[in-house]
């Protein structure tokens, strides 16, 4: 049996920010590097959404379902890494929550792109990876409901770096980040 004040202690990494920012691919390669359980809501919801009576409206289905999987994996002393918008104070909440009942330590992120030329590019330019899904316009990126963070996280701002650049700079943050 695992001892809770082992130095392996579960570490729940949660990515959020704008479609078209650099999250999902700053955050797939942190996995990579961690080897750590890479969640990405996206995958997920398009998964629900191809299933048999996926309907259309998904509501919260793909982060409730993360949020479980994510748990899973945190309470069998993995790292997890949660890639999503995270757009709200209440999904926020609702992945620290997670760490907290797993007794793990988590950490917040927020990719941005300060350079909204060079956002807009990126959201109009880009391909899905994921079979079958919609990716937002520019319009949908720049009018979504996302609240500001009101709390210490880590941001990573991506204009003008490369997503290389992007996770070293993560990963310098993280040596420091205070613990949650």
């Amino acid at each position: 049996m695992q001892n809770n004040s082992d130095s392996r202690k579960a570490k729940l990494v949660i990515f959020g920010g704008l479609p078209g920012t650099g999250k999902s691919s700053i955050a797939r390669e942190l996995a990579r590097e961690l080897e750590g359980v890479f969640l990405r809501i996206d995958s997920i919801e398009q998964a629900i959404l191809a299933s048999p009576g996926g309907g259309e409206s998904l509501e919260d289905a793909g982060y409730r379902v993360a949020y479980a999987v994510a748990e899973d994996n945190l309470r069998l002393g993995r790292t997890v890494i949660a890639d999503s918008v995270n757009p709200l104070r209440i999904t926020r909440d609702a992945w620290l929550d997670v760490a907290l009942r797993s007794n793990a330590t988590a950490v917040e992120i927020e990719i941005t792109c300060s350079d909204s030329d060079q956002h807009r590019h990126r959201v109009e330019t880009r391909m899905a990876d994921i079979p079958a899904a919609r990716l937002p316009t520019w319009h949908e990126v720049a009018s979504r409901e996302y609240e500001a963070w009101d709390r210490e996280h880590i941001v990573i701002d991506t204009a003008g770096r490369s997503v290389s650049e992007s996770v070293q700079q993560l990963r310098e943050a993280l040596r420091v980040a205070p613990k949650a």
